[in-house]
């Protein structure tokens, strides 16, 4: 089974993807570059809870 996170800009705050990962146990929070297009740049996006 897979579970949909949400991933948040960490310069606006806003949560614009969202992502399936599967079961696996991790001790870190899921972090990717991506497109913000409120703040119109590429910026670090955050797992949320």
């Amino acid at each position: 089974m897979k579970k949909k996170l949400a991933l948040a800009c960490t310069v606006c705050g806003s949560r614009n993807y969202t992502k399936e990962v599967g079961d696996k146990t991790r001790t870190e929070r899921l972090e990717i570059k991506k497109y913000c297009r409120y703040c119109k740049q590429h910026t670090l996006h955050r797992e949320t809870k």
